[in-house]
Formats: structure tokens, sequence, C-alpha cells
């Protein structure tokens, strides 16, 4: 099956969970990483809304802000073309849609961070492999905005952990050049470490 048609077999997966169903995933998800190492460690987290049927963070998001973690949403940018900014997010700021019809924080009265200055990315996909492979929606946002980790000898920024709901994992993806690979993927069931 090509990556094409991957996608769009676990878009529809995804997108015929029940709202209840949705609910206790991401509730799983919150459980999964809340005692993790990989979370707790981290200061500035950077997170994405839901949509699409994607695994929702809002549980995580309210956990992050009751224990003073910095959190962060991506922003389409303004001026290059496929990459994000990662604007502050406080509960009540200012929200605006994106042409995709995504809330994202106004940018202008809330601090935005680089890409490079998180402490760990939390983002959605929509295919996964074990092995930190990851399919995405195609618009490459992710893989842009964290591009430099390949073209600058591996600088370390944040770690990249993608979330999913565990019907999104699939054998083994093949990647291609400009994907960046992710440090796991964690689930409503499970955490999967590359």
């Amino acid at each position: 099956m090509d990556r094409q048609q991957l996608r769009k077999q676990m878009r529809l997966k995804r997108r015929a969970l029940s709202r209840k169903q949705q609910t206790t995933a991401s509730e799983g998800l919150k459980r999964v990483l809340i005692r993790n190492p990989i979370l707790l460690g981290r200061k500035r987290l950077a997170f994405y809304l839901a949509s699409d049927g994607e695994i929702s963070t809002q549980p995580l998001l309210k956990w992050a802000l009751a224990t003073g973690k910095e959190c962060y949403l991506p922003v389409l940018h303004p001026v290059r073309h496929n990459r994000l900014w990662f604007v502050r997010y406080r509960p009540g700021c200012p929200m605006k849609r994106n042409k995709y019809g995504i809330d994202e924080p106004c940018g202008v009265r809330n601090p935005r961070v680089p890409a490079w200055g998180l402490d760990l990315v939390l983002l959605p996909l929509v295919a996964f492999d074990p092995f930190g492979g990851r399919l995405g929606m195609g618009g490459g946002y992710y893989d842009r905005t964290f591009a430099y980790k390949h073209r600058r000898g591996g600088m370390k920024g944040p770690k990249l952990l993608g979330l999913a709901h565990e019907l999104q994992k699939t054998e083994r993806l093949e990647l291609a050049s400009w994907d960046i690979p992710l440090a796991g993927v964690a689930t409503d069931r499970s955490l999967y470490i590359s």
C-alpha cells in the first residue's frame, strides 16, 4: 500500500471513532505519559489541537498547565510556507482559526519560541511504526520546521514525540529522505521509544 492509500485508510479509521472512544483514548494517552520521564523532565512543551479524528491532547494540556509547564501551540508561519511557529498558550488567550479551521493562539500578544527552543514537541500523525516512523497529513509542516535536525549534523533541539490512537500503528513505514524521525510515539495504550 502506498503512502496516499495508507493515509486515506488511517484517517477513515480514526474519524470512525465515537466521541466516547475519543474521550477514553485521550484520557488513556494522559495516563501513559504523565508518569514518564520523557514528559516529566521537560519544561517547554508544544502541543496541538486535535482535528480530523486525531487523538486529543486536551487532558494532557490541562495537566501540563496545572503543573506549571510552559505550553505552546503550533501556528502557521505567516511568511515561510509550510513552516510552524510555536506560540505560548494560556487559558483564555486570544485564538483565531487558521486556513485549515484549526484554532491557534494569536502570535502578536503571546510570546513565541523557535522550534529549537522547545524541550518536547507532541505532534499528530496519521500512521506510525514502532521504530519512530511517522506518516503525517502530507503538508510537511513538522518535517520542514524540524529539518534543521538533518542539516546541522543532528542538532539536538527538542525531542519529537508522536501522538496517536493505537489503531494507527503499522508494521513498518518507508521513510522518505525528508522525514524527521521521532524519539517515540505515545498512544492511548502504550509508549513506543525509538
